[in-house]
């Protein structure tokens, strides 16, 4: 379906938004991002920005909904990949999703807390766990499958798919502490480790 011209316009300038949110909010304390400055980097006036978002709060919602629909497509493309013949795509394009930018991963958390905690943009919260839930069901019924053809050891799907997301969101963790931070001489080697070791737990060979 095509979009005049000035819907288009709309989306694009919505996009910046958006995108310079993301930015603030990785330079700094989400609690100093302000609506002024968001829309200072976009370019763009505040009341500009309120024709497109009513508060910063919705704003954050945005941009956990955009964050786990980015995911939600490649969990899919890694699907599709490992039905074609590559067993190990789906856990690596999710562990690779999450671990491409580990900051954002883990704005994304405070954020998601820090609404659900404080009861903001309860209606978007209930959105992000829609997709989520229906990501559950793919991926179990794709677990299920693998289990059945004897690539994944047999035990509940829900172990692997629970398993994967301790393993990443230790990761997460890990990348940021400080405390290890003497055992860790370069992280991105680091996180192509846990990688690959992701990709072959719970193999039944």
């Amino acid at each position: 379906m095509t979009i005049s011209p000035k819907k288009a316009k709309f989306l694009e300038r919505e996009q910046r938004i958006l995108d310079c949110a993301l930015e603030l909010l990785l330079e700094m304390p989400e609690e100093r991002v302000t609506v002024e400055m968001i829309a200072d980097r976009a370019g763009i006036g505040k009341g500009t920005v309120y024709k497109h978002f009513s508060s910063k709060t919705e704003i954050y919602a945005a941009l956990l909904i955009g964050y786990e629909s980015e995911l939600t497509a490649k969990l899919q493309q890694g699907v599709a990949q490992s039905a074609g013949g590559e067993p190990a795509a789906a856990a690596r394009i999710y562990f690779e999703g999450r671990m491409s930018n580990p900051d954002k991963d883990l704005l994304f958390q405070r954020l998601e807390e820090k609404l659900t905690v404080l009861n903001q943009a309860p209606e978007s919260i209930d959105e992000l766990h829609k997709i989520r839930r229906s990501n559950q069901r793919a991926l179990i019924a794709w677990t299920t499958e693998q289990i059945a053809a004897g690539k994944l050891r047999d035990v509940k799907p829900e172990y692997h798919i629970l398993t994967a997301w301790a393993l990443a969101q230790g990761a997460i963790e890990l990348y940021h502490s400080k405390f290890f931070d003497e055992h860790i001489d370069d992280r991105d080697d680091l996180v192509r480790y846990i990688t690959e070791v992701a990709v072959t737990m719970g193999n039944k060979k």
